[in-house]
């Protein structure tokens, strides 16, 4: 019994090891591939040729904050990929037999959005990861952070930062409040859910979730900022 228990690890092992394998040569195939249909200057170039595009010093500190503690709290410290994110989210995918949390980062998610489908599959989150560490071998952490909040959905047909404020707000990114600030920020999560238009209810319960995060991240105060966050 033993000696078969054993036999059957070693299958298993080897099975995950070639699945591993296929999975990783498929993504870094769809990678190159991506890379061949349109190099990284030319996808990095659409998304500044937008006429809504806001330069990283136009956007308040606020707002850069919130969307560090939200979405990546580690991006200017990991190399594209955050370990200890993907470690979670794998192990977590693993239990659930799906692909239900992503451990995305920033820069991941710019790759995703210059080059990739929504579509969850292990092969196009290989690409998406070698895409990352390709954007982070030729760009600055402000320029990519300035790309990924230019080229993100915030719901109700708004493609970037400017175009939100302007659609929901009636304002500039410069001119933005705390207030706006925090809750343009936690809309990109789920647009269609958080949408100012769709549901504004729902906006202002994430907007807590990301008030919740920026004190756990250190830049606000529990005790004296985020009540006048909360307050339009």
């Amino acid at each position: 019994m033993k000696k078969m228990l054993k036999y059957i690890s070693l299958g298993i092992g080897a099975l995950a090891f070639t699945a591993i394998t296929v999975i990783t040569a498929l993504g870094y195939n769809m990678y190159r591939s991506a890379l061949d249909d349109k190099p990284l200057a030319n996808a990095v170039e659409e998304i500044r040729a937008k006429g809504s595009f806001t330069e990283i010093n136009e956007l308040p500190q606020t707002y850069l904050n919130a969307i560090l503690a939200v979405e990546d709290h580690r991006f200017y410290d990991h190399p594209g990929v955050d370990p200890i994110a993907t470690a979670r989210a794998a192990w977590n995918d693993l239990i659930s037999l799906s692909l239900a949390e992503g451990g995305s980062t920033i820069t991941q998610q710019l790759a995703k959005n210059m080059y990739f489908t929504q579509e969850k599959s292990f092969i196009r989150k290989v690409a998406e990861l070698f895409m990352a560490f390709e954007i982070e071998r030729n760009y600055e952490k402000d320029e990519i952070l300035e790309l990924y909040v230019n080229g993100i959905y915030f719901g109700s047909g708004y493609y970037s930062v400017r175009e939100a404020c302007e659609g929901y707000f009636e304002t500039q990114p410069k001119d933005m409040t705390d207030y706006q600030c925090i809750m343009l920020a936690g809309i990109p999560n789920a647009p269609s859910v958080y949408s100012l238009d769709v549901n504004p209810e729902l906006a202002q319960q994430r907007m807590a979730q990301v008030i919740k995060q920026m004190i756990k991240c250190g830049y606000i105060d529990e005790n004296k900022e985020s009540e006048r966050a909360l307050s339009a």
